[in-house]
């Protein structure tokens, strides 16, 4: 979700405010995402490089995150949405690691869209975690099928379609692994300006696809 930066400059806004609006734009795509059917909808919200950030973007990051998980939560219950999150969730700030607990909890029931997102997370680092959890358990007798499964416990399926917005071409360790397969789309939009029209012109593209995975 990239842009709510850019897109506050252009409008002689402050940064909070872009993110802000990129929040809106979530949950414009969160409840288009549901009415399509789609499964699974992974969002990249926070990664463990943004820490070097300004402090106070950080700080008002962290405190729109709380803001968001509270208001939000009962909705996404009554639409039957499904919270996970992963990434290195013990860094973060204790107030909103209760919240993600607790949202987590309150939706766990939910058989509808499972919407993940990742909060302090890096695909480099994920590998890292995995394969010292893939090591603890197998030694030198696992392959690349055990190791799928070490990187999968947080019950995330390997993506069919990336879409990254505001026109930079990228995966800016994203879901590494998981994307080895994974068709990429990327709109030139600036995220809190990114539509439930924009996500089904995604769709269209991908559908155009022929997934051979290697194959012939």
């Amino acid at each position: 979700m990239d842009g709510n930066a850019r897109w506050a400059r252009e409008h002689h806004l402050p940064i909070a405010a872009g993110h802000r609006e990129g929040a809106r734009a979530l949950k414009r795509v969160v409840r288009a995402a549901s009415d399509l059917g789609i499964e699974d909808l992974t969002v990249f919200s926070f990664s463990t490089e943004n820490w070097a950030r300004p402090e106070e973007e950080v700080n008002d990051l962290m405190s729109l995150f709380i803001e968001l998980i509270d208001r939000e939560t009962d909705e996404l219950n009554q639409e039957n949405v499904r919270m996970r999150f992963i990434g290195r969730l013990g860094d973060l700030p204790d107030d909103l690691q209760r919240r993600i607990a607790l949202s987590e909890e309150s939706t766990g029931t939910n058989t509808g869209l499972n919407l993940f997102v990742a909060m302090n997370y890096g695909a480099r680092g994920e590998i890292v975690d995995a394969a010292r959890r893939f090591v603890a358990r197998y030694g030198e007798e696992g392959g690349e099928a055990e190791f799928a499964d070490v990187m999968a416990e947080n019950g995330l399926r390997d993506p069919e379609l990336l879409i990254r917005t505001s026109g930079e071409q990228r995966l800016s360790n994203f879901l590494l692994w998981q994307c080895a397969y994974a068709e990429l789309y990327f709109s030139p939009r600036l995220w809190p300006d990114f539509t439930p029209e924009d996500l089904e012109e995604a769709l269209d593209h991908y559908a155009q696809c022929q997934r051979r995975f290697g194959a012939r």
